[in-house]
């Protein structure tokens, strides 16, 4: 049988997988670009802290993008 390999519940949890790994990401890459400027160690929680936040903005700024191209009634598509 040909058909979806997930379940909506499976979809909905890998899906919050990816967005927490995608803030995560950002929020590494703040901490270390503060390392390789040689920051102390406060710096560097700021820069995590800075990139967890940016990373939120992001996240938020591309569901509401991509939903501009999911179907739905309003669109009429």
């Amino acid at each position: 049988m040909v058909g979806p390999s997930l379940t909506p519940s499976e979809r909905d949890v890998a899906s919050r997988r990816l967005q927490a790994g995608f803030v995560g990401l950002v929020g590494i890459s703040g901490a270390l670009i503060a390392v390789q400027a040689g920051g102390s160690l406060s710096i560097i929680t700021a820069g995590f802290v800075a990139g967890l936040a940016l990373g939120i903005v992001l996240l938020w700024f591309l569901l509401r993008w991509w939903a501009e191209f999911l179907p739905s009634p309003r669109n009429d598509r």
